[in-house]
This record gives structure tokens, sequence and C-alpha cells, in this order.
């Protein structure tokens, strides 16, 4: 089980240059699991792509359609206090500190690409062709 986050879920779902890397994540470890915030996260990004005419809404809709079934039963919230102290300690977001507390609560990595929790948090967060190899 490992604790995806959200670009992390996107990349499987939308092909460019990085869907391969979410692919051997994947195959390595096919238990996602994800704060509730990553679905807030997907569509924000979903819409953007539609705006910038990247994506249709019919695609974009079988792409959350996609997704949230791979998520289901899989999603969970995270202790609020937690994610403060998190964030407070490590300048990053309260946003991105959901996935460290929920990997943290699950005692399993976070599989990310963002560089800021990477370089806060080493001994949970984890990059994907790290993760995937």
């Amino acid at each position: 089980m490992i604790v995806a986050d959200t670009n992390l879920i996107l990349r499987l779902y939308l092909s460019g240059e990085w869907t391969g890397q979410s692919e051997a994540v994947l195959q390595k470890d096919g238990v996602w699991t994800a704060p509730l915030l990553w679905r807030s996260e997907f569509r924000n990004t979903l819409v953007t792509l539609i705006r910038a005419g990247e994506l249709d809404l019919q695609t974009a809709r079988g792409v959350i359609d996609d997704a949230e079934r791979r998520m289901t039963d899989r999603e969970y919230t995270v202790v609020s206090h937690r994610v403060l102290e998190l964030a407070t300690g490590s300048g990053c977001s309260g946003d991105d500190c959901e996935f460290v507390a929920l990997a943290e609560a699950l005692n399993t990595p976070l599989v990310t690409s963002d560089r800021r929790l990477l370089k806060a948090f080493p001994r949970i967060a984890v990059t994907p062709d790290v993760f995937g190899r």
C-alpha cells in the first residue's frame, strides 16, 4: 500500500511523459490510498485542462469516473491537528501535508514528485521513479 499524491494519480489517466512512472508504481504496488482532498485537486486539474482546450468534457468525465472507481474505499480523512503541525514545521502547504499525515497514519510511503515534500519528509516521501524500480 502507498499514499499516492494527486499528480501520480493524474499521470496514470492522462497520457504524457510521466505516465510510465505511474504505471511502474502501480505494477509494484496496486493499492493506492489518498486523503479525500485528492478529488478536489484532481477535478481542479481536469477543469484547467478543459479550459485550456487540452481535454474535452466527455473525456474528463471518463477520467474522473475511472480514477474514483480505483480509489473507492481507499480515501481517508486526516487529523487536522497533525496537518497543521506538519505544515508549520516544514513550510509545505497544508494541502500537501494531508498526504504526509495519511502516510504517517498508515505507516506507508508517500509517492510524490513534489520536491518540497521530498526534501522536508525524506523518510516518508519517495519519487515515483525510485519507488517503481
